[in-house]
């Protein structure tokens, strides 16, 4: 099969618009997803109450892990897949994707299956209170429920960008998106259906998104084939390595959330876990940001790899940075400049014990927004260059070990909030070991021993 005009792009395009042409339809779709948590967010922080806003976040610790086997199995399969695709190796790039799509289903199904029958227990076990359970109980065995539609869409979505099918993946997701915030007003404003109505609105809206992503295989261009006997399943578990260090990113954010919430919950109370959320929130929207602007130069180094073009994979390795640096130093004015109008878009009036502590958060947490997306895009280039153990280092150092080491370090050795400043420390300091991973797995260097071992 002859290869496309959007593979020669890929290959021999003008780097800028070629990157931009991938970045901004990823971007959008991730801001589109974006949008539908803050909207939830605002919502329920709005119109139910701060304790809601805290309940919510108790969950994310658990959501974090199956979306962790999603990303390691998107981003893991994509690489590989688009490896093949730059040979123009189509039948192997197709039992990857179906291996992945197949896998993820079922480890949402088991997920799904755990929390209904340990759903107090689990919910115990992320620091919730009894007032909390009683809160959040309804909204959780549903949203339990769309997780499977959820994960499998990840995947899907992932694949069908990798596939040159921007336009159909964003489309899926801001349509999503927008159902979300539109059932989010009727079931919470008009309805008072409290969290069980934002749980309602998820889902209704995953159910559009994965019908509008399905129609990917009725497409006539489409080189991916769904194939419900892909073979070797051993396969599942190189390209679980190769996205191990997205595993462990998305895993180690969880553990360290959670860890936060345990702190809060004994330092703070409820109002200083309402008030972190604003913060998680914020951390949020960047990190959509840096993803999309990730996304597409993990597919764009992947099939440069498989070429064996390091120029091309340093050039769009720079003009990543250079554009999520920009980004970054535009969130850090807003957060610094307009801090109490972010914190007043999830924050009841009345909840002003919350307000307020949000506002100081923020003061203490600020630095890491400078250098997140810069940590983010180099552990994804050094996965898209296949080279999942340096990545990993960098995904552990962010997400687990120096985070959850400088927390448990600062909380006894600093009174009340002041250790939250082990977030930003602890991005600072990955930044430093990045930058000299990337160094030593540089373009040039990774490429020549390529082809020398040829």
């Amino acid at each position: 099969m002859p290869a496309s005009q959007t593979d020669n792009d890929v290959l021999y395009g003008p780097i800028i618009s070629t990157f931009l042409r991938f970045a901004i339809p990823s971007i959008l779709g991730l801001l589109a997803i974006t949008t539908a948590s803050i909207v939830d967010g605002i919502f329920i922080g709005q119109f139910v109450s701060s304790a809601g806003l805290a309940a919510i976040t108790l969950l994310i610790p658990f959501f974090t892990l199956v979306f962790a086997i999603a990303l390691m199995l998107s981003i893991g399969g994509a690489v590989r897949a688009g490896n093949y695709l730059g040979q123009n190796k189509i039948q192997p790039a197709s039992a990857v994707f179906s291996k992945c799509l197949i896998s993820i289903f079922v480890v949402g199904l088991l997920f799904m299956s755990i929390s209904f029958v340990w759903d107090r227990q689990i919910l115990i076990l992320l620091g919730a209170t009894d007032g909390l359970i009683t809160l959040v109980l309804p909204y959780f065995h549903i949203i339990c429920g769309v997780l499977v539609l959820q994960v499998t869409s990840m995947v899907l979505y992932y694949f069908i960008r990798l596939d040159n099918h921007q336009t159909l993946g964003t489309s899926a997701l801001v349509a999503g998106a927008l159902i979300n915030i539109l059932l989010d007003a009727l079931f919470i404003i008009v309805l008072d259906m409290g969290l069980k109505g934002a749980a309602l609105a998820t889902l209704m809206a995953q159910i559009m998104q994965m019908l509008i992503l399905a129609t990917y295989f009725r497409g006539k261009h489409r080189r991916l084939m769904l194939i419900l006997r892909p073979g070797n399943w051993s396969e599942v578990a190189n390209v679980s390595y190769n996205g191990l260090s997205e595993f462990v990113n998305e895993l180690s954010g969880g553990l360290v959330i959670l860890l936060m919430n345990w702190l809060l919950i004994t330092y703070q109370g409820v109002s200083g876990l309402a008030a972190f959320a604003v913060i998680n929130y914020l951390i949020f929207i960047s990190l959509m940001i840096y993803y999309g602007i990730a996304d597409a130069l993990h597919l764009l180094i992947s099939q440069n790899h498989g070429a064996a073009q390091a120029k091309r994979i340093k050039d769009f390795l720079i003009t990543a940075m250079v554009i999520v640096l920009a980004l970054s130093l535009s969130i850090v004015s807003v957060l610094l400049l307009y801090p109490h109008w972010l914190i007043q878009l999830f924050l009841q009036d009345g909840a002003g014990e919350s307000q307020q502590l949000s506002a100081q958060f923020i003061l203490l947490v600020w630095p890491l927004f400078i250098v997140n997306g810069l940590n983010v895009t180099l552990s994804v280039y050094l996965t898209a260059m296949q080279k999942p153990l340096p990545s990993m280092s960098v995904a552990l150092s962010r997400g687990l070990i120096l985070p959850a080491g400088l927390l448990l370090l600062l909380a006894i050795w600093l009174p009340e909030k002041q250790f939250l400043i082990a977030l930003p420390l602890a991005e600072w300091l990955t930044f430093i070991l990045a930058l000299l991973l990337c160094w030593k797995y540089s373009p040039g260097k990774i490429i020549k021993r390529k082809v020398n071992s040829i």
